[in-house]
């Protein structure tokens, strides 16, 4: 049976961040993820997700001036301090909120960098990360996000991805598979899905076209979710869309599965 977590950074916008524990609980969600927690203290993370007996399964690495555009700056060249610091802060985050991994939004190519320095730059920066959160008891992992969303973004497709993972060689470093994005970027989602069990440690949602919820697009979510029951999938299912009304009235997929 399928697990969900609510995205609080797409779902439940209505009320104010830390207002949104209260309303996924309230909904039914035993657990949440959300892609930055660093505006706010972790204490007073921690504080909503006890008040509200929810368990966090997922949150970000610091990815950089999201206002201005920016998704990532691990494959960016001379950016390697802020990204080591970034990584620090979010095991320290971590570590007070329980959450047993963490994703790496890798960036957008740098326009008119050399490729093979990218390359290196993104190589090491995931290997000092891989390290630094092994030691820390977490996963690290790497998510590729379509390009007609984000234009530019360096990882695009689950074989690169994973090509990339082996390279980096970290036995604690694990694809994050997006449905939506990858529907988008290449189909085949449950021979996908199969193939790359061991590696996925998260998966995600969304129905395409628009990124709302299951059941408003092409993607027959009833049979992905059995055929997830089928190959053995026991993690979260993240509910990472952008509701086509108001959260709570977008919710009724959920009881069907």
């Amino acid at each position: 049976m399928p697990r969900f977590a609510a995205n609080l950074s797409m779902l439940f916008t209505e009320v104010p961040f830390l207002d949104r524990f209260e309303r996924a609980a309230h909904a039914g969600f035993q657990a949440v993820e959300f892609m930055f927690p660093y505006p706010y203290s972790a204490a007073d993370i921690l504080g909503r997700m006890q008040e509200h007996r929810l368990q966090l399964v997922l949150h970000n690495l610091p990815a950089g001036d999201w206002d201005a555009g920016e998704r990532g700056i691990a494959c960016i060249p001379g950016r390697e301090r802020e990204f080591r610091t970034g990584v620090g802060q979010a095991i320290e985050y971590a570590r007070v909120l329980g959450v047993g991994q963490l994703n790496c939004l890798v960036g957008k190519t740098p326009p008119g960098a050399d490729a093979g320095r990218v390359h290196a730059t993104l190589v090491e920066n995931l290997r000092y990360a891989a390290l630094q959160l092994a030691d820390a008891g977490l996963k690290l992992l790497v998510e590729p996000v379509n390009s007609y969303d984000i234009p530019g973004f360096h990882l695009n497709r689950s074989a690169q991805t994973l090509a990339l993972l082996d390279e980096v060689g970290a036995p604690n470093l694990f694809l994050q598979y997006d449905i939506y994005h990858m529907q988008r970027m290449e189909g085949e989602l449950a021979a996908t899905l199969t193939r790359q069990l061991p590696r996925i440690a998260h998966i995600q949602l969304a129905d395409n076209p628009g990124r709302n919820e299951p059941g408003t697009g092409e993607i027959n979510y009833p049979f992905l979710f059995a055929h997830l029951d089928r190959i053995g999938y026991s993690g979260w299912i993240g509910c990472e869309y952008k509701p086509a009304g108001r959260t709570e009235d977008g919710l009724a997929w959920i009881p069907s599965h």
